[in-house]
This record gives structure tokens, sequence and C-alpha cells, in this order.
């Protein structure tokens, strides 16, 4: 056992500080929730509860760490691990006496106070502490008030002193494990900091797009609106090692400028490359002392769409824009509906917006994807990129990008920050041999001429329609038709060598009532056999995998049979323990309500909740896969799931099902055999007229696709003659 969680263990108030669920063992091991619940089933070495609280088993938190470190298990490495046990020992300080500013002042501070004397704070007296802080703080900009603040300290301060070095030791240096407590605030309970702040990826995309990585050495970035340093923070850390940069910045709240001042001093930036001021804009000071910014980024800060004002914005926006020196640069994020959205036309937003346009200061607009403040999702936001370029060099030229509809995910920010990095790097003027993605290139005079408009894509460019999507559309179409005419073709031979469809179907005599039974009895009697359903991540689904997947959709209908599919790589790889379906296999699912589907093919892989009923090849008398599932299908219908209730009155396994054997069977089985053949051209012929109609509209909804007026086409005005319709 750790040490230090030893020392932890004997100051901690009790027990239960320490006691974690099996969704908490899934966060911590960074694992779906019920992959715990299967290792504990599944392996005997797995720690046993020791508690259970309204129906829930506790376990001891330090016995599942260890397991997860021995064993290996999980997707967390093990320095992350003891990190994130200590967190959650952390969360359970909270009280009224220690409330969550308190705790994570304290704790950062302490992480602070640690890195500054190179030294282990745990096991010294709290004056102690206070002494060698008061020496390194003697102005109390950073620290001092902080460990000052902690309630009775001889014990509380220790024990968070324990924690500090806990977390240093787990990381790979004291600035990791600063991170690793703000990442924790809204697990703390310290609202105030996580309000505001940017999910992570959208940060690091930000730090990316100001170009940090390729300024030059001494440069001087600054963050108005720092907040709690987050942009700062992920700019230093892509700024090139050892660069000498300078940093600036500023928040009207002056507890986040000492929490900024203590993030930036664990990262080894001191007060002469530093300067963190109270208020809403860097102060006159800063700026004189150390010049212009080369590079300025900031998140404006949230204002309620009801209140805010979007001349106000822009204000601010144009208050940044002063802070540039030639050849400088900003990325500010804000309201989209200020900054890209549609504007009154000529009122003074507008006028102020297009400002921007005049001296080519405005490079960028871009769309961000929603869920960019992960505590309020509703705001949708946009970023400008703004540069100040000398008369001779301004290209008159705007990247106009939108995302809105892509999900906040690394890739999608890795390809917008690829594309403002080559639209940068071209001098603003675009590169030839790279078309950006989600965006085009236009002049700022098409923008400024027509007041109001909206700064995102409004068409695709002239190289778009030279892709080969584009490009293959006449000939993808050409296809369809004929497929089209092909299957026209087989319904009329079938047509011909069938004959019409007659179930002869009467009433069954009351002296033979039909046997019944349901598919738990079928499963005792051995004719069926039940497989689960796979847990399948959604990022592992493709249009172009080499397996079939059928998800609750495909068995509804929702979803065309097929769409999804999962590359053999990554099916052998992440889920080693799946099984294939067999031909015949009955694939059925109650959520989101009931539906069954019967794979004639096999080789699919079925995604959890549905599961397969498989028809055993030795049962007597024998199960047919088409009558069970049109049956189940019947049964299901009287006992659907009511409005309002959690799930159905009773259960696939209950459903009370006609048991049918000998020659009804037969006929029953040749009759629905018939019907899926025919059902199947249906479908072939309605896939192919939607494929035709998607493709036809993509072509016209981009502009790459005319139609010519053919003679076997009908005439559509006699159609509306005969209609009474068109006078």
């Amino acid at each position: 056992m750790n040490t230090a969680l030893d020392a932890v263990s004997l100051i901690l108030p009790d027990l239960p500080a320490w006691r974690i669920t099996y969704a908490e063992i899934a966060a911590l091991a960074r694992v779906q929730r019920p992959v715990p619940t299967t290792w504990s089933r599944r392996h005997p070495d797995f720690p046993v509860p020791v508690a259970h609280e309204d129906g829930r088993p506790l376990f001891d938190a330090r016995e599942v760490v260890d397991w997860l470190a021995e064993t290996g298990r999980g997707n967390a490495d093990r320095r992350r691990l003891r990190a994130e046990l200590a967190l959650h020992t952390l969360a359970a300080w909270r009280t009224p006496a220690l409330p969550a500013p308190v705790l994570v002042g304290a704790l950062t501070a302490l992480i602070c106070l640690r890195q500054q004397l190179d030294t282990a704070v745990s096991g010294r007296r709290w004056d102690d502490l206070l002494d060698r802080a008061a020496t390194l703080d003697a102005e109390d900009a950073f620290l001092l008030a902080e460990l000052r603040a902690v309630p009775d300290p001889d014990r509380t301060g220790a024990a968070l002193a324990v924690l500090a070095d806990e977390l240093t030791e787990a990381a790979y240096t004291p600035a990791e494990a600063f991170d690793w407590v703000l990442e924790a605030r809204r697990r703390l309970g310290s609202t105030d900091l996580a309000a505001d702040a940017p999910a992570p990826p959208l940060v690091r995309a930000l730090a990316a797009l100001t170009g940090v990585a390729d300024l030059e050495e001494g440069a001087v970035l600054a963050t108005p609106y720092a907040g709690a340093g987050d942009l700062l923070a992920a700019l230093h850390a892509a700024a090139p090692e050892g660069s000498g940069h300078t940093y600036l910045a500023a928040d009207p709240d002056p507890a986040r400028v000492r929490l900024v001042r203590r993030r930036m001093l664990v990262r080894e930036v001191y007060e002469f490359h530093l300067d963190v001021t109270e208020g809403e804009d860097l102060s006159v000071e800063s700026v004189e002392d150390w010049g212009y910014p080369d590079l300025l980024a900031c998140v404006l800060p949230y204002e309620a769409g009801e209140v805010r004002n979007a001349r106000a914005v822009l204000e601010r926006v144009q208050a940044l824009a002063d802070y540039l020196d030639t050849g400088s640069t900003a990325v500010v994020l804000g309201p989209a509906d200020v900054l890209v959205r549609s504007l009154p036309r000529h009122g003074d937003a507008d006028r102020l917006r297009r400002s921007f346009l005049h001296d080519g200061l405005l490079k960028a607009a871009i769309s961000l994807p929603d869920g960019a403040f992960p505590y309020r999702p509703g705001y949708r936001t946009a970023v400008w990129l703004l540069s100040r370029t000398p008369d001779s060099e301004r290209t008159g030229l705007v990247l106009l990008a939108d995302y809105s509809a892509k999900p906040l995910t690394e890739p999608v920010l890795d390809t917008l920050t690829e594309d403002i990095a080559i639209w940068s790097a071209s001098g603003w003027r675009g590169d030839r041999r790279h078309e950006p993605r989600n965006a085009v290139i236009v002049p700022a005079k098409v923008l400024d001429d027509r007041p109001g408009t909206a700064f995102t894509p409004q068409h695709r460019t002239a190289e778009a329609r030279y892709t080969r999507g584009v490009m293959e559309r006449p000939a993808l179409i050409s296809d369809l038709e004929q497929r089209l005419a092909d299957l026209d073709e087989r319904a009329r031979a079938q047509a011909d060598l069938r004959a019409a469809l007659r179930l002869q179907a009467v009433l069954r005599p009351e002296d033979k009532p039909v046997r019944r039974t349901t598919v738990r009895r079928l499963l005792k009697e051995r004719r069926l056999r039940r497989r689960p359903g796979h847990r399948i991540a959604q990022e592992h689904l493709t249009a172009e995998g080499h397996y079939r997947v059928i998800t609750p959709e495909e068995i509804l209908g929702e979803v065309r049979a097929g769409f999804r599919r999962i590359d053999r790589g990554v099916l052998l790889t992440a889920y080693g323990h799946a099984q294939f379906t067999e031909p015949g296999d009955v694939v059925v699912t109650t959520n989101p309500r009931f539906g069954v589907y019967v794979d004639e093919e096999g080789l699919s892989v079925v995604a959890a909740p549905a599961r397969v009923l498989r028809v055993h090849p030795d049962a007597d008398p024998p199960v047919r896969p088409r009558a069970l599932a049109a049956l189940l299908r019947a049964a299901a219908s009287e006992y659907a799931r009511t409005s309002g209730a959690v799930r159905a009155s009773r259960a696939v396994e209950d459903l009370l099902i006609p048991d049918l054997a000998g020659e009804e069977a037969e006929r029953f089985d040749a009759v629905l055999a018939e019907v899926a053949r025919r059902a199947a051209l249906l479908r072939e012929q309605c896939d192919a007229l939607d494929d035709l109609a998607r493709v036809a509209a993509d072509g016209f909804a981009d502009g790459t696709l005319t139609m010519q007026t053919l003679p076997e086409l009908p005439d559509l005005s006699d159609l509306t003659d005969s209609s009474g319709t068109d006078d």
C-alpha cells in the first residue's frame, strides 16, 4: 500500500470517504459502466463490497485502485489512478466549514508552495508552512491568503498537504498535478471556476489556432478575461520549450487572478516573464513595460441571450483589436449570434461588424460545434481570427468556416486547426494545393456589400465541383437508373411466373385448439438458445466496415439493414469476445420498443440491448425462425409499453405464442417466405429510389447538378391541367 495514502487514511474524517460505487469505479478506470460489474463476476480476486447503501454495493477505493494497478485492467495509467483516488477523497472533504473555493484554493496553493520549495509539504508544522509561504509571497499576491483560509489547519491542512504531495508524486510535474485539480473542479463543486470554462479540447484548439508554436522567441502573449487560466496554460503548453515568452493576463475577479499566478508559477513562468492584473483590460503599465502583444487569445465573458447586446460584444472585440500591432494576431471566442449570424441590416452592430473588413483585420470567422461550454449547452459560439497586416500585404480575402453541424471532437478540431494553419502560412491568400474543409474563401467586399448577411459559407467553392464525389454523381445516377430498370424487369418476371398470393385462411375449428408456449419454455426445452448482444462503441460503427452490425434501429426499420458496419481489425482487437450471428437467427429488442428481425444471411454482429434467439438445429418439433418472429411481433402488440411506463407489461420470454407443428407450421412458414421474397424486392426498389432522390438532391443543393429535358419524361403540365389546379 502506498505510504502517502496510508498517511491520509489516518487523517481523513471517516471511512466512507474511501467508499466508491460501480459507477465511480468505471469513471476511475475510464471504462463503460457495466464493465466493473463484469469484472466482479468473472474475477475472484476483485475486491468484495465493504458495505451497501440503498441496495448499491460500496467498495474500498484503495483496494480497487490496487487491483486495477496490479492487473492492468481499465484505460487509466497507474499514476493517474493514484491521483484520481486522491481527488476522490478530496471531494469528501467539502463541508460548510471547507467550501469548494477554499478547498481548491488551498490545494493549488500547497502544490505551488511545494514547487517553489522543491520539497514535500507534508510532515511539516502548519505554522512552518505559513512562514515559508510568507517569505515567498511577502505581498500576499498568489498563495498566502489561500493557506491562511484553511480551517482547523493542524488537521485539515496536514491532510491537504499529504494529498498535494500525493498528486505531485503521481504526476510528472507540479504543473500537471495542478491541472488535475482544476480538471476536477466540477466534481469538487467549484462551479464558479467551471461554469465559464470552455471544453478542454476546444481550449487546446484555440491555442493551436493562434500559431503560438511558430512564434519567435521572446514574444509577448496576452489573455484578457483569463478566467481560471485554461487558455493561458494551453498557450504555454503549445509554445516550444525554452521560448522565453512573456505572458500577460487580466481578469476582474481577484481570486482568479491569484489562481492564474499560481498556475503559471508552477510552470516555472516567474514574475520577470509574467504579469497578471485585476480588471477587464490589460493594464497600461503592462503594455508600456512589455509592449503590444504579438499574440492575443481571449474567451469573451458569457452573457445570457436575453441581455446580450451585439454592439457591446463587438465593442469589446474592437477594444481587444486595439492591442494588435502590425503582424500581431488575435483569436477571440464569443457568441455566434453576434460574430457570425445575420444582424439587422444597417444597424449599429452590423456597421461595426463590417468595419473589421474595411482594413483587412478579420481573417477568418468560424462557427464552432455545439458543446463548447459544458455548463452552458445552449450557448452557441464562434471564433474570429484577427491579424493586422500592412496595406501592401492585404489580400481582401476572408475564410468562412462552419463546423456547427460537426461534433466537438479532437479529429474535427484538428481539421479546423490544420486549415487555419495553411490559411495563415499562405499569407491569407489560400493554397491552391489545399482546399479548406467545411470552409470557403471569399472576398471581404462580398460581405461588406451585403449588410446584415451572416459570416458563414453560403455556397461551395469552385474547386469543390471537381472532387471525386461530385464528378461521379452523374455516373452514380446512371447506375441507379439501370438498377431500377433491372428491378422492374425482375418484378414483371416474378408476376408472370408466380400466382397471386392467397393464404386460403379459414376460422379454426373449436374442437382443435392451438397449443401455446413461451420463449422461456422453448429455452428450457432447448429448442431455442439465447445469445446476448455486444456493447459496441458508437465511434466504431462506420459505413465501410467488413461486418454488418444489427442495432435496435435496424430491427425497428429506422435504419437500413447493412448501413452500420464494423471494421474487421477493430472487431478482433476491441471486441475479441464478440460472436457472429448464424443464418436464421431471430434478433429481438425491447428498447426503445419491441422489434424483431430475422437475419437470413448471418455473419453479423448484434449490438446491445438487442439480443439473439437461435433455433436449435436438432429441435423436435423444429422452430421456424420466420414463424417465431411473426408470432412474437403479434403477441408483443397486445402487451406494448404504455405511455410513461419504464418497460412493457410482459417480457419477451413470457409472451404467449402458438406452438405450431406439422403441416400447419410448414404452410405458415411457406407463406411467410413468399411474403419475405416479395417484400425484399419492394425494399430493393424503395432503397434504389431513395438513393436516386438523395444523390440528385445533394447535387442540386450544392449547385453542381442540373437536368436536361428528356423526351421520355411525362409532361407535368398535362397532369396539372387534368387535375384542375392550373388555370
